[in-house]
């Protein structure tokens, strides 16, 4: 695996829609605003991006974040859902963890989904709050500090 700066394409955008659609079923809501996103608002999101890919050079996973001086927020994290538990998401989250420096690194993922929860928590993210951002659809935060 080989991981890259990357900048938003149709691509990822197909990645991402199709990652998403994975965690709809998971938690059983498609409220997921990404999911629904079109190219026009991912490219126009203020987000650094990582991609993951194969050996093959395709895009099998993603990573975006957003930082400030004290603080990186964890806004997407994207794997093709044929490439579901080979390490993807957590060499991407490990490579923005050691891009932090330091920091302080937040990220939320829907409450029912059990397979992201596990990978923050084994990567030494503390549970925040359980967050209900629009009526049935609850989102869960972690912080490492």
């Amino acid at each position: 695996m080989h991981i890259t700066d990357i900048k938003p394409d149709q691509r990822l955008l197909d990645l991402q829609h199709a990652s998403y659609a994975i965690e709809a079923q998971i938690i059983g809501d498609d409220r997921i605003p990404p999911l629904h996103e079109d190219l026009a608002a991912l490219k126009a999101e203020p987000l650094l991006w990582l991609g993951a890919r194969n050996e093959a050079g395709d895009l099998v996973g993603a990573v975006a974040w957003e930082e400030t001086p004290g603080l990186v927020d964890i806004n997407r994290l994207v794997v093709d859902p044929g490439a579901l538990r080979q390490g993807i998401g957590r060499t991407l989250v490990k490579e923005v963890l050691a891009r932090a420096g330091g920091r302080k690194v937040i990220v939320s993922t829907g409450r029912g989904n059990t397979p992201a929860r596990t990978l923050y928590e084994r990567l030494g993210f503390t549970h925040v709050e359980d967050v209900e951002v629009i009526p049935g659809l609850w989102v869960t935060s972690y912080e490492l500090v």
